[in-house]
Order: structure tokens, then sequence, then C-alpha cells
């Protein structure tokens, strides 16, 4: 078990942020660097927050990139509407709100777990608009997305009445069953708080129907993903077994021409690189994204 946290607390984290007002939903973004950097926006995963990020955003900063990170709605420090119908279609059109209200054209993308197919969707409307392109484990592919038990459960009928029976205990040994390296308690305890904070965990069966979504635009997406012009790098954990090894065999095959850099270790990394060898990871994205 690691001893030391890798991540700043949560609520520094969203001091340095603020909440905008989009779509009727107060969503929480933050910007970190020089405003006149060379734009990256940085997309999360389910079911934490921006927060995910809090280790990378420094060194990609102090490159004099222009970082932008937000939380999806019904994540994190943003809204988390109780009967709303949760759609990736829509958190894309929220990141290109947010660009609007950040003055941001064109960006490069960092995206993982749930914001890959944020990512997919964003370049499936406007490729032109993305930069250069960077993912770290994600289901890229909706078939071979191997989803652990837990969100199995919540899935699927009795997803509404398990949700509210989670607890950090059992998020946190959900967690560890997609890693490759262990993230100590501090750190555990944060990706918690990010995602119970104002009942979050309770909108778990509603924010899973992404999985279901992903099934419906597969073509879209994965033809977004895979004839892409601009830059693209991988960031991969072998070790995930939602979307490790499986899915990185597969993007060698169709995307050839991508810069991959798999963290076989040892030990090998999991499903949250970001996470598990930040140190690397900052130091990958800043050498493929600054200027």
């Amino acid at each position: 078990m690691k001893s030391n946290p890798v991540l700043p607390p949560l609520d520094q984290w969203t001091r340095g942020g603020t909440r905008v007002r989009i779509g009727g939903h107060a969503v929480f973004v933050r910007q970190d660097g020089p405003a006149d950097g060379a734009p990256v926006t940085l997309l999360h995963g389910f079911p934490t927050s921006s927060h995910d990020w809090a280790a990378i955003v420094p060194s990609l900063a102090a490159a004099g990139l222009r970082v932008t990170t937000l939380d999806f709605l019904g994540f994190g420090e943003s809204d988390k509407p109780r009967r709303h119908t949760y759609s990736l279609l829509d958190q894309a059109t929220l990141v290109e709100e947010v660009w609007r209200w950040c003055g941001i054209g064109r960006t490069a993308l960092v995206a993982h777990d749930y914001g890959v197919s944020v990512g997919q969707e964003l370049l499936a409307r406007d490729p032109s608009r993305v930069t250069r392109m960077a993912w770290l484990n994600g289901g890229l592919y909706p078939d071979l997305h191997r989803p652990v038990p837990a969100q199995r459960l919540l899935h699927g009928p009795l997803g509404p009445l398990l949700a509210p029976l989670t607890t950090r205990r059992r998020f946190g040994a959900a967690l560890r069953d997609v890693l490759g390296r262990e993230l100590c308690d501090a750190d555990v305890r944060e990706l918690w708080a990010a995602a119970s904070r104002a009942g979050g965990h309770r909108r778990a069966p509603r924010l899973l129907r992404y999985i279901d979504e992903r099934r419906r635009h597969a073509g879209r997406w994965t033809a977004a993903l895979e004839e892409y012009p601009g830059p693209v790098l991988f960031v991969w954990g072998p070790a995930d077994p939602i979307s490790g090894a499986h899915v990185l065999a597969r993007i060698r095959t169709r995307i050839p021409r991508a810069s991959v850099v798999e963290l076989a270790g040892p030990p090998a990394v999991g499903h949250y690189p970001q996470l598990e060898d930040p140190q690397i990871v900052a130091s990958t994205l800043k050498s493929f994204l600054a200027p």
C-alpha cells in the first residue's frame, strides 16, 4: 500500500476553479497555466471528476500550456440533477459550451475512461478543432469493453436499489480491482469525496447508460477515432481489466501511425495511469503537447 498521496485535497483543487452556468446547470471549470499558452483540455472518467488530473496539471501548466479541466454534469463539483437523462452527446455539448465560455477555439484534447467517448463525439463533430489527441485507458471499442462486476450490477435493473448502498469501503474495493499499482488510502478517500458529493454515487445507474450509448454510436465513434488526421498518442495501462492490453492490441493494429506508451512496469499500470504513475504520464503528455 502506498503511503504518500499523489493528489492534493479535493477542496484545494476546487478552490482553484469556478462554477459556470451552462444549460441551466452549474458546471465546475478550472483553468491553469498562462492565458496565452497553447490550449489543452482534459476530460475525466467515471465515476470521479477532474480532480483525477490534479497530479498532472501543474507540470503541463509549467510547460506553458493553458490547461482547461471541467467536471461533467453529474460528477464532482458540477450539478448532479436527480432525474436527469445523462448523455455523452450532451456532455460533448457541455465541453463545447465551456470552450465558448473560456474563449477557446482550437485545442489539444486528453481523454480518459468516460471522457474517451466524449472525446470521440467531439472528433466526430469537428476534428479540425482538435489540434492533437491523447488517449488514456477507456472504452474506445465498445465490443472490447469489460465492465467490472460493480458496474454491471449498477447498470442492471437493481442499480437504483444498490447505488445508495455504496460506501467508501465498497468504492475503494472496486477501485483497487482495476488498478495495477496501489493508491494510498488518502487518495481513495479524496476520489470517493468527489464521486459521492451531493449524492453523486446515487446517480451511477443513470450515468452508466453511457455503456448503451457507446454501442449505439460505435460505428461513428470508431470512425472518428481511426480517421482523425492529427497527431495521436496513447498512454496505456496494460493491467487494466476493463480496457487494458486487449484494447491496446487493437489500437496497434488499427491505428499503426499513433505513438503508444505502454506503462508495462513492473508493476504494470492499470486503469488510472494519471494516478498510478503521474510522473511518467505528465512527462509523456508534456512532450506530446508542449509547443
